[in-house]
C-alpha cells in the first residue's frame, strides 16, 4: 500500500520552476537578513576599535528594503502576510471564491501598477546615473533593483494564485496556514 503522497501526480515543470523562483526570493531576503546582521556586528565592533563603519548604515538600510521585497511572495504564498478574512468565513463556499478571485484581481492590478512605476523610476536612475548621496557612493538603480525583481515576483505569484483559484483550487495560502494548524503550529497567530 503507498502513502497518499505518493499517488498525488507530481507537479509540472512551470509549477516547479514558479516554486523555485518564490522560493528562491525568499533565500535572498534570507540572505540579506544574514547580511544585516553580519554588517551590524561588525559596525558593533568595528566602533569599539574606532574604525570608520558609518557606511555600514546606508548598506543595511538598503538590504532591509531587499529583505522586505525580495521575500514578499514567498511569505504571501505562505500565507505568512496579514488576511482580514472575517468576511470570508461567513460566506459560501461559492461567494468565497468568488472574492478571493475578486482580490486576488485587485491586488494583481494594484501590484503590477507598483511594479511599473518602480521599473520606470529605477529605470530613471540609470538613465540619468543617480549616485547614492550618502556615504556610500554607488549608482542608486543598484539597490533599487532589489524593490523591481521582488515586485515582479510578487506579482507572478499573485496572478500564480489568482489562476489557481479560478481553476477551483484552495488558495496556496489558506491551504498552508490549516497545515502548520493541523501540525499543532499557531505561531503565526501570536
Amino acid at each position: 500500500m503507498t502513502a497518499a503522497s505518493d499517488t498525488s501526480p507530481s507537479p509540472g515543470p512551470l509549477r516547479r520552476a514558479l516554486d523555485a523562483l518564490y522560493a528562491f526570493g525568499g533565500g535572498l531576503a534570507a540572505l540579506c537578513v544574514l547580511s544585516i546582521l553580519v554588517l551590524m556586528l561588525y559596525a558593533a565592533a568595528g566602533r569599539l576599535l574606532e574604525l570608520r563603519v558609518s557606511w555600514v548604515n546606508d548598506v543595511v538600510a538598503w538590504l532591509c528594503a531587499a529583505a522586505a521585497f525580495m521575500g514578499m511572495a514567498y511569505s504571501f504564498r505562505n500565507g505568512d502576510f496579514v488576511r482580514v478574512t472575517l468576511v470570508l468565513e461567513w460566506v459560501s463556499p461559492g461567494v468565497r471564491r468568488q472574492l478571493e478571485v475578486l482580490s486576488l484581481a485587485i491586488a494583481a492590478v494594484a501590484i503590477s501598477y507598483l511594479g511599473y512605476w518602480a521599473a520606470r523610476f529605477t529605470y530613471e536612475s540609470w538613465e540619468f546615473n543617480d549616485i547614492a548621496g550618502n556615504m556610500v557612493a554607488i549608482p542608486i538603480w543598484i539597490p533599487q533593483m532589489s524593490f523591481v525583481i521582488g515586485t515582479a515576483i510578487l506579482v507572478l505569484a499573485v496572478l500564480d494564485e489568482c489562476v489557481n483559484v479560478i481553476r477551483g483550487g484552495k488558495p496556496t495560502y489558506v491551504a498552508r496556514v490549516e497545515e502548520r494548524h493541523a501540525r499543532g503550529d499557531f505561531s503565526e497567530e501570536l
